[in-house]
């Protein structure tokens, strides 16, 4: 049986590194993100995102991953990526919800509604969005039992940020979304997961060390149990596990990375 994934903000980072981990675990998978590289057009996001150059570097991987352009505050471009993976390979049986931004900077009274609205309308709304496509495909499929969703929060979701109130409390609530989403798969076979990475070597982070004014993300590490910065590749490993038939029992789990 070979299983089919779907991932959001599969271009770069952690979400990129999902999608080759699960490729070398056997998965085929729908590699999502929107692309909007540098004119995003997100306020309070000062930091370029992913392009379409960076997601296409996934077709190196050629029948085993399909490329889509979609955004998940767009619950139509998200649908169309499920239904590729129904027409090309059958089924669904994983989501990853990796797509996310970073706003902060200032304390939260100082914390304009539009920067909040970026935070909450992809970091949270499309977690929802990502949840709302993909889990009916899933329980309509030939094995719920095996179906995965995975969403991924932060540090940040069980513990507050200096000047990153809005981050903060979003993550916090994507915890509170995928508990939820757990509570009503229960009997169904199909699981929910957090995972909460450390701080992790990627663009987002590097944007979170500008804001504290240093030159070295990695001395937002010093407060991890391991000491040092996460590798993408380490924080997917635990991804795929969560994603895998054996990763049942961790449903409704808060997977905290780096303690």
């Amino acid at each position: 049986m070979t299983r089919v994934a779907l991932v959001t903000g599969a271009a770069r980072g952690i979400g990129a590194a999902t999608v080759r981990a699960l490729v070398d675990d056997g998965c085929r998978v729908v590699a999502v993100d929107a692309c909007l590289g540098e004119d995003h057009g997100l306020p309070g996001v000062d930091y370029p995102l992913a392009t379409r150059d960076d997601l296409d570097l996934l077709g190196s991987y050629g029948d085993a991953v399909i490329t889509h352009v979609a955004d998940v505050r767009d619950p139509d471009g998200l649908g169309a990526a499920a239904d590729l993976a129904l027409e090309r390979w059958g089924r669904l049986d994983v989501a990853v919800a990796s797509a996310a931004v970073m706003v902060g900077g200032r304390p939260a009274w100082e914390t304009t509604a539009a920067e909040l609205e970026s935070l909450w309308a992809v970091d949270l709304v499309g977690v929802w969005n990502t949840a709302v496509v993909a889990v009916p495909h899933m329980l309509a499929g030939p094995d719920p039992a095996s179906c995965r969703f995975v969403a991924i929060a932060s540090a940040a979701g069980s513990r507050g940020l200096f000047h990153l109130a809005g981050y903060t409390a979003t993550k916090h609530a994507v915890i509170g979304l995928v508990r939820g989403l757990a509570a009503d798969l229960v009997g169904t076979g199909v699981t929910a997961v957090t995972v909460s990475p450390g701080a992790t070597r990627t663009a987002m982070l590097d944007a979170t060390a500008r804001l504290y004014g240093l030159e070295d993300p990695a001395d937002l590490a010093g407060d991890q149990l391991t000491r040092r910065l996460h590798e993408p590749a380490e924080v997917a490993a635990t991804i795929v596990h969560c994603c895998s038939v054996a990763g049942g029992l961790l449903n409704g789990s808060v997977i905290d990375l780096g303690g």
